[in-house]
């Protein structure tokens, strides 16, 4: 935002701001085009709530699920009553952090509204987390305020005892709703300038330490204005449905941000497996789907072999995202629902996607092109631009990026005001960026480069495996060595007549010197709650 359109801070509780990089450690932000320039104020729950109301789509289905089935009025009426309460009776003052714990539903889709019409911080929480990884979000944070699901309050307590900070914990599902009830209509929401704070978003922890990520008002808006529109192309007679919990960006984006964008509608489940995913989409009808590579390729095996007999027809866009998409898995999505997957990656620095293809672009083993409003380019180790189709560094800068909260990993996400995102890509002849690596999960033996996700696709091709992981082993003659961890479809032997199947199997498939020298087989692998596999958890059982 130009400088003439600063504004000032509608924070009373500084916290945050004054634990915002200083600028020099930002990356570039780029606001090009009509859509990205944003008023000097802005409340995001106000452009994306309020706004809708107040131009006549009160009355449109805006959230349903667990018993519950609101227009986009009755979701604003209930997010102004629970602003009252976090307000009048607890004391929330506009920049106060408040903790949102809960799995996917309505009411915690109108808890976060509320938390942002009151000029708080939201702070999603995985629901599975413990006490301990509560209780360090919270003194990262200093959150003042909770608001959490009965039934997931017990951690949460726990986590308390060890919180100063935590001064307010109000449960939902019957006290808050209580509460609320009492309420008078209508809530006159904060009047944030567009760079003020509205939410803290912890990284998912697919390198082991999460790090939590601010968003200003402007960066809500930004993903909204940039993806949705250029690529996923919304209608408003969409039903969103996912599995990714609101708590991460992908899901918040994905199933609450950008329906309410486009005034269509979201279906917020608290349990997203992939069996009741599908029962899911048949039962709400639901044309816009959501949720991970994994879950895509178990739902894929199950249609296609007889399992799932859920009617998916009403389905018309899929979007993966979260991890790279092995190109076996966009091809037995098709082969099972003729859906072409729209891929894309985004991280929790920059909110949302990034670099996407559309159905039309769409092919295996790309995942794109820059999403309008962002720049990307790949890096080599001296920070310059490399040619086509050599690999190197994944760089972004757009309307949005990395602001780690007091964190000095800032100084390795953002350089020479590129964000860099971690991962090892190329560009193609086609100018689309294909994936390689994580740059950790490159694997340097014998002196090759070897990307650990390629011998992943490769493996996932072989119709006995259901999931694998690959990562580096320390190996004294090579350096290190490919290793294969491997969850096998029922009825397949862990043996070693197995191993050599597969070992050849990859060295027909790919480069012979790619194929995994170690194999492990395990009845599953470690993965965060949002799908992504934890390769350091491999990694650490290698050493």
């Amino acid at each position: 935002m130009p400088a003439a359109q600063r504004a000032a801070s509608a924070h009373i509780d500084t916290f945050a701001r004054d634990r915002l990089p200083p600028p020099q450690a930002l990356p570039d932000f780029i606001f090009e085009g009509p859509a990205l320039q944003f008023p000097a104020r802005l409340n995001c729950a106000t452009a994306l709530l309020g706004d809708a109301v107040q131009r006549g789509d009160g009355a449109r289905l805006c959230v349903q699920g667990a018993g519950l089935r609101w227009s986009f009025a009755e979701l604003q009426a209930q997010a102004d009553r629970i602003a009252r309460v976090l307000v009048e009776d607890l004391g929330l003052v506009p920049g106060n952090r408040v903790l949102l714990r809960g799995a996917n539903s309505p009411m915690l889709a109108a808890c976060w509204f509320a938390v942002v019409k009151a000029g708080g911080i939201a702070v999603g929480s995985m629901p599975l987390l413990r006490a301990g990884e509560l209780a360090a979000i919270v003194a990262k944070a200093q959150i003042s305020h909770a608001l959490c699901d009965a039934p997931l309050a017990d951690e949460l307590l726990r986590a308390q005892t060890q919180c100063p900070s935590l001064r307010h914990l109000l449960r939902y599902g019957g006290e808050l709703e209580a509460r609320a009830a009492a309420k008078p209509a209508g809530f006159d929401d904060v009047d944030t300038a567009a760079d003020d704070i509205a939410l803290i978003a912890f990284t998912s922890g697919t390198t082991g330490v999460p790090k939590g990520t601010m968003h200003h008002h402007r960066d809500v808006m930004a993903a909204c204005a940039c993806w949705p529109p250029h690529v996923l192309r919304p209608r408003p007679d969409d039903v969103f449905i996912g599995s990714p919990p609101l708590a991460f960006t992908f899901g918040l984006g994905g199933l609450l941000l950008f329906p309410l964008a486009a005034r269509a509608s979201t279906v917020l489940i608290e349990k997203a497996a992939p069996e009741t995913l599908t029962a899911a989409i048949a039962r709400y009808r639901a044309t816009v789907c959501f949720t991970a590579p994994t879950s895509y390729r178990a739902m894929a095996l199950a249609l296609l072999d007889g399992r799932c007999t859920d009617d998916l027809s009403s389905l018309r866009k899929c979007v993966s995202a979260g991890e790279a998409l092995p190109a076996a898995t966009r091809a037995l999505w098709k082969q099972a629902t003729g859906i072409e997957l729209i891929d894309g990656i985004g991280s929790t620095e920059l909110l949302h996607i990034f670099i996407s293809a559309d159905e039309q672009q769409a092919r295996g083993g790309a995942t794109g092109l820059p999403v309008p409003g962002y720049r990307a380019a790949i890096l080599g180790d001296d920070g310059r631009e490399l040619p086509r189709g050599e690999v190197g560094r994944l760089a972004v800068k757009g309307p949005t990026g990395c602001k780690y909260l007091d964190d000095p990993r800032q100084a390795q996400y953002v350089q020479h005001g590129w964000n860099l995102t971690g991962d090892a890509y190329r560009i193609a002849d086609d100018g689309q960026f294909e994936y390689q690596a994580r740059t950790d999960d490159m694997i340097v033996s014998g002196g090759y480069n070897i990307a650990g996700p390629e011998v992943e696709a490769a493996l996932l091709l072989h119709p006995a495996v259901a999931e694998c992981g690959v990562v580096g082993e320390p190996d004294e003659a090579r350096g290190m060595v490919v290793k294969a961890y491997i969850v096998l479809k029922p009825g397949h032997a862990a043996d070693e007549s197995m191993t050599r199947t597969l070992q050849d199997f990859v060295k027909q498939t790919i480069a012979p010197y790619k194929y995994p020298r170690a194999v492990a087989y395990r009845a599953s692998l470690p993965r965060t709650e949002t799908g992504k596999l934890q390769r350091f958890k491999l990694r650490d059982a290698t050493t």
